[in-house]
């Protein structure tokens, strides 16, 4: 029975991001009116898949919006909407409920969507092609630690002033970032972000703006997360006062 419960606790995040199959979801949705840390864990994973999404998304291209215009006139009109009775009544009670957890899956669905978006239009550019893969690429290695059913999250506030929150998985041995008002760095520097290994800093990658990034190297080890501000192009080692040492998820 404890095991079983444990279980369940270890599903907040694939809840949040609706990646339960039926049995699981309704097991997980019957305990959480419960459990006040597995409610605390949905939200924060929520959150994090919202500005994960809100962070990668990019605004199609004008002509776009021109071509769409265009081609309204020749688009057939949907029929008149009837009052649902009987069975399509139920249908549309199932799919309301359904709504809102399918509503954290397009989130990320949608970040995609215009990464594709971006690479379609613009595929005359190599440059743009690669940046819409490697969004996509990011958006891969994120949602599978945010989906991960041993997926750990831990927060902390920068002395900047940023919000920061830290996602683990030991099963998929990955670690991720996310900060929001994060303040633009001076000119001629740059956000690193570090993993402290028995107190070596090991450089982790960057972060440029409000938004979720993959942690470089392995996590499995490593105490704690740094982020420090660094000539522009990174240091191998830090040479700032660590705006954040933030401890990894227990």
């Amino acid at each position: 029975m404890n095991q079983y419960r444990s279980d369940l606790h270890a599903l907040a995040a694939a809840y949040a991001l609706d990646a339960l199959d039926a049995a699981e979801r309704d097991d997980f949705a019957a305990h959480l009116p419960h459990c006040e840390d597995c409610r605390r864990d949905v939200a924060e994973f929520a959150a994090t898949a919202a500005r994960l999404a809100a962070a990668t998304a990019q605004d199609p291209p004008p002509a776009l919006k021109q071509r769409t215009m265009a081609a309204v006139d020749g688009v057939r009109q949907l029929p008149p909407q009837l009052p649902a009775t009987g069975p399509a009544r139920r249908v549309a009670r199932v799919l309301k409920r359904k709504a809102v957890p399918l509503a954290l899956a397009a989130s990320v669905a949608a970040a995609v969507t215009f990464a594709g978006i971006a690479a379609w239009q613009h595929q005359e550019s190599q440059d743009a092609q690669q940046q819409a893969q490697q969004a996509e690429q990011q958006l891969d290695e994120v949602s599978t630690v945010l989906a991960a059913p041993d997926a750990r999250a831990v927060h902390g506030r920068a002395t900047n002033g940023a919000f920061t929150t830290v996602v683990s998985s030991d099963r998929q041995n990955r670690a991720v970032f996310t900060v929001t008002g994060l303040p633009a760095p001076a000119q001629g520097t740059t956000y690193q972000l570090w993993l402290d290994h028995d107190g070596t800093m090991q450089p982790a990658g960057f972060v440029h703006a409000d938004g979720t990034v993959p942690l470089d190297g392995d996590p499995a080890d490593a105490t704690a997360v740094g982020l420090t501000l660094e000539p522009t192009g990174g240091s191998p080692r830090p040479t700032t006062t660590p705006l954040l040492l933030l401890a990894m998820p227990a």
